[in-house]
């Protein structure tokens, strides 16, 4: 298996080691009683913010759950592509959602499974359909690809405050969401994520090869909602599979009926 050994981290730190050479060696050589100056210590936010993938990462693997249900995929950033899959259970029925955008395409896959033959019922294909844009009412009722970073991951540790490292690999701090309100809108769907107040703990872990392997924000309880975590996992880089576009017969045009589920 192939995996970067944290590219953006990696790349800081040699171009952070090669200036300091160089100062050093400029200085030995103008006075040869001077001596260098220590260099800072790392920054243990800066160091969890070049952990999140970038685009110059292999494809990799993602899952984010909260108290909602979660949501899992494939992230592939050479292709611009996304693979999306999610899980919503109802009382008569289990609703399986799948997406994949590559650039500014969009397919959709819908399985019901029940007592009754939904899928059926509403004559959607089982096999995966191409969406019309132009078609799908509201900016966010169709998913598109927009980075590499799907759980928002930057978003939180940008918004973090007292940072620390612990054993190896492993960093904890807090996010205080009245200095950044607008982190509420960006993790939309979280329970009761825009009525906490306070300090949200958080917690991060990054593996030996310099990527960003799990964040963990803890919400409060609020009301009747039970206290809940937010967990995002970026796993297997350079190990997933490609994400492309669907070619020949693997995908159909969406009928109707698709855009009937997604706008209703």
């Amino acid at each position: 298996m192939t995996q970067r050994t944290g590219t953006t981290a990696t790349t800081r730190r040699i171009a952070a080691t090669a200036v300091a050479l160089l100062a050093a060696t400029l200085v030995a050589g103008c006075d040869d009683k001077a001596t260098p100056e220590a260099a800072p210590p790392p920054d243990p936010k800066q160091e969890l913010l070049a952990a999140v993938p970038d685009e110059q990462d292999p494809a990799f693997r993602f899952t984010t759950s909260d108290a909602a249900g979660d949501v899992s995929g494939v992230v592939d950033p050479a292709n611009q592509g996304m693979d999306i899959d999610t899980v919503t259970k109802d009382k008569d029925f289990t609703l399986e959602m799948s997406f994949r955008m590559v650039e500014t395409r969009t397919w959709m896959r819908v399985n019901f499974k029940g007592a009754k033959d939904i899928q059926k019922l509403m004559k959607l294909p089982t096999k995966w359909m191409e969406l019309d844009p132009t078609k799908v009412e509201g900016p966010d009722s169709l998913p598109a690809y927009e980075g590499t970073d799907p759980g928002n991951a930057e978003a939180i540790i940008q918004a973090a405050t007292e940072v620390q490292t612990g054993e190896p690999g492993t960093y904890a701090g807090a996010v205080d969401l009245s200095a950044v309100p607008e982190l509420a809108d960006i993790l939309e769907g979280l329970a009761a994520l825009d009525d906490a107040a306070g300090q949200l703990p958080l917690t991060a872990v990054v593996g030996a090869d310099g990527n960003l392997t799990s964040l963990t924000l803890e919400i409060p309880a609020a009301g009747k909602q039970k206290a809940s975590e937010y967990v995002v996992e970026y796993f297997d880089f350079g190990s997933a599979p490609e994400v492309v576009a669907f070619t020949g017969d693997t995908a159909q045009q969406a009928p109707a009926a698709a855009y009937d589920l997604l706008n209703g």
